[in-house]
């Protein structure tokens, strides 16, 4: 995989056809972190210890099969307003009307309840009936027992609807494996359900 560029806008977005898988949540869910976890690379996406860090739209290319694009993250409280419009309209623009979008990746971080803005964005990706999966991170900082419950309530709210829910760890690899097989099997067009674990 590799880092294939960054985009403020619609015009610079990659014009050769390939899907593409697009991580979606908060600013602090681990989108970086999870994107280099299933590329086997440690440094590819830029992890900051810092929410709200990425403002433009990234693309990293993997080998001839797909994109993945790390998008801006919400719920970030302490941007300012015009920045945190900014990056809604730059994040709007990608999602509607982007042939090339094959699946959201939908992360939400296991040992939370549901935010507003992740209900926001399930309504969002239910009205313009894009597909996803919801990936249930950090699950290493839970035990085994209670990340099974919180992603099985995961699964009723924010994931109804998506194509399966897979808890990951970045930090620990749990779960990537599973993760990977499922964005395949959804590009592939198959069964993209893992059992929720």
């Amino acid at each position: 995989m590799t880092f294939a560029g960054s985009a403020a806008g619609p015009d610079q977005f990659p014009r050769d056809g390939l899907p593409e898988v697009a991580f979606l949540g908060r600013s602090n869910v681990g989108k970086s972190s999870l994107l280099n976890a299933l590329c086997g690379q440690k440094a590819l996406a830029r992890v900051s210890s810092q929410p709200g860090r990425t403002q433009l739209v990234n693309f990293f290319r993997v080998e001839d099969s797909c994109y993945f694009v790390d998008l801006p993250g919400y719920g970030y409280a302490k941007a300012p307003g015009n920045v945190r419009e900014r990056w809604k309209e730059l994040v709007t623009s990608y999602l509607v009307g982007r042939e090339q979008l094959a699946l959201c990746l939908f992360l939400v971080d296991v040992r939370h309840d549901p935010q507003p803005g992740d209900e926001t964005l399930k309504t969002y990706l239910d009205h313009y009936g894009l597909p996803r999966l919801l990936a249930a991170t950090k699950a290493d900082k839970l035990g085994r027992g209670e990340v099974n419950r919180r992603t099985q309530a995961l699964a009723r709210s924010v994931g109804a609807g998506a194509q399966g829910v897979v808890a990951v760890s970045a930090q620990t690899g749990a779960g990537v494996d599973e993760l990977w097989r499922a964005i395949q099997a959804s590009l592939a067009g198959g069964d993209a359900s893992p059992a929720a674990h």
